[in-house]
């Protein structure tokens, strides 16, 4: 795990070691920079994998380098295939170079969609950087589920390329502003869409996606792009709940057995909901299945009698797991918003239970399971049940503002050539016409890569800390991708029937499995938000006031307007010094 820095045009060192450095968190075990006449490269190495080798850039005896963050899983098999490659590592991210050099040797004209070939048959999570200087070309990658963040924008000739929007601040002519339109459609949808971010021109490559980029007359250029894989929802019409449980279950500790490749200790995040708890359940199995360690769980909340913390007692005691406990402090709002916002990059600061609890484990764990990715997959969120209530709770959103975004949104007419939108229309109507299009539509276009996948990557390499999500491994995505919309969601029952089923087959508690879906912030420190939003409701009125096109909506949304104020106060400041270190009142007090 680990985080990237580039510049492709007009590169300067001093930019990208500072680059380098805005991003230490993501890598405290290493970092490094290599250059050329018209690229540099920086990286920052947590080491998981080959601990005392595999520092980045790494250099083929070809001349190809590489940056890489994640985990190639599948890495061990690659590299027995490849025996003519030259390898300089132990570690897995060369495997990316190595298949890069057998595929494109000779190749002078290989285009994206050659490139993508290669790229699909890496299993795992992961963003690179791959120069080629015979090509000059940059090749930027991501992996299918866009679980590793890569983010890129132009700053005069140059293409700067990042794990996290702050290093971008490393460059002095880069001045962060607020995208209004990328605003909007956070706040209406709850999740920033396609490939926006909540900073102007600042833009995310896709999901399953790979870009070519080289230099015309000194300037970077997108030669030619590719989506290598489009992960569809593709329910089968025959379906056997006994045989598919079991199926679903095999596949799911196969998928945990993988994560679990690892030099360093690996814990689970347990939160005491069903998709954490069954990560808990098949842990056994998985050690045993691919010879590790079993992992040891942590769980934080408000208090010992929160919902969550009550769960998890009893999975972890029925499991007879190892189980580490902390309660939050009752100041915990006051002490760590501020760190929640610079390194979450969003305006949510209802999930400020990842801080406590990713820095807990931090001090004993270099890597974390957690349970992201079963509700997009598996229909998991109360919304799934009415999708005509949501609909009318999107369109209601919409009419709360005031800004030329709206017509072009409901016109259907975003314009696919601005670098923020992947499709022009997006209207609720049209893609939320039934449960499977609603789910393909969140996939296709950021619920799950842009929000909840980023929330968890950058709260967790705050503390230098990677974390997995078994349930966007392709042994247990296949089966659940096929999976009928009644085994999702029944007419009348709970939701995610056929990976209840799956639970009901481990040793889990029969009240664990049937444990409703309750949000994930909210439910582990209510009280405390709720105390945080009133204390600071005279400031959330002034803030919301301040932004007249969506001012009636921030007052729906009482939590994002204060995460908004936050945003302004660290990120649009221009400074290039992190303002974390400052109190709320401070930092409000700038911006109101």
């Amino acid at each position: 795990m680990c985080g990237l820095s580039g510049m492709l045009g007009a590169p300067d060192p001093s930019i990208v070691n500072k680059m380098v450095s805005l991003q230490h968190h993501r890598g405290p075990d290493g970092s490094g920079l290599w250059h050329d006449s018209e690229v540099c490269l920086g990286h920052v190495r947590l080491a998981i994998v080959d601990l005392e080798g595999s520092p980045q850039p790494i250099q083929s005896q070809e001349g190809n380098v590489l940056i890489a963050n994640g985990e190639i899983y599948n890495f061990e098999s690659i590299r027995s295939s490849l025996s003519s490659y030259s390898w300089t590592t132990f570690g897995d991210s060369e495997t990316i170079l190595a298949l890069f050099e057998q595929t494109s040797r000779g190749n002078q004209n290989a285009s994206a969609k050659d490139h993508g070939a290669w790229i699909q048959q890496l299993d795992g999570m992961f963003a690179f950087a791959l120069w080629n200087p015979v090509n000059h070309q940059l090749i930027l990658a991501r992996d299918e589920m866009g679980i590793k963040p890569l983010i890129r924008t132009r700053v005069g000739d140059s293409l700067l390329f990042s794990s996290e929007v702050k290093a971008l601040r490393a460059h002095p002519e880069y001045k962060p502003q607020l995208d209004e339109c990328a605003l909007m459609a956070r706040l209406v949808w709850e999740y920033p869409l396609d490939a926006t971010t909540l900073f102007a021109d600042v833009h995310q490559v896709r999901p399953g996606t790979v870009e070519v980029w080289s230099l015309k007359e000194g300037v970077p250029v997108l030669v030619d792009s590719h989506r290598f894989s489009n992960p569809r929802i593709e329910p089968v019409t025959a379906y056997n709940e006994s045989l598919g449980a079991q199926r679903l279950l095999d596949g799911f500790i196969d998928s945990v057995g993988q994560r679990l490749m690892s030099d360093v200790p690996v814990g689970i995040v347990l939160s005491g909901g069903l998709d954490s708890s069954l990560v808990a359940a098949v842990a056994n199995d998985a050690a045993q299945r691919y010879d590790r360690p079993t992992p040891e769980c942590w769980t934080v909340a408000e208090s010992e009698d929160n919902p969550d913390w009550v769960a998890a007692e009893l999975v972890a005691s029925s499991l007879d797991l190892n189980h580490h406990q902390s309660i939050m402090e009752s100041d915990s709002f006051a002490k760590h918003l501020p760190m929640l916002s610079w390194h979450g990059e969003d305006l949510d600061v209802s999930v400020l239970f990842f801080q406590p609890l990713f820095k807990t484990m931090a001090q004993s764990v270099r890597v974390g399971l957690c349970g992201q990715g079963a509700d997009e997959i598996h229909a998991g969120y109360p919304r799934y049940s009415n999708l005509e209530s949501h609909k009318s709770e999107l369109r209601k959103r919409m009419k709360m503002l005031n800004h030329q975004f709206t017509k072009t949104f409901d016109s259907g007419a975003l314009d696919v050539n601005d670098g923020r939108w992947w499709e022009a229309d997006h209207r609720p109507e049209k893609h939320l016409q039934s449960l499977q299009s609603t789910l393909q539509f969140e996939l296709d276009h950021g619920q799950l890569s842009n929000f909840q996948l980023r929330l968890v990557d950058r709260h967790s390499m705050a503390h230098s800390l990677e974390v997995r999500v078994p349930f966007l491994g392709r042994s247990h995505r296949k089966d659940a991708l096929q999976l009928p919309m009644n085994q999702r969601l029944p007419e009348n029952g709970l939701e995610k029937k056929a990976l209840r089923q799956a639970a009901s087959l481990t040793s889990l508690p029969a009240r664990v499995v049937e444990r409703k879906k309750l949000p994930a912030g909210t439910a582990t420190s209510p009280t405390l938000l709720s105390d945080c939003l009133n204390e600071y409701r005279p400031h959330i009125e002034t803030i919301a006031s301040r932004w007249k096109f969506c001012e009636p909506l921030l007052k729906h949304q009482p939590e994002l307007a204060l995460g908004l104020g936050l945003f302004e106060a660290i990120h649009l400041t221009g400074d290039q010094e992190p303002r974390y270190n400052r109190s709320i009142d401070a930092l409000l007090a700038e911006v109101i």
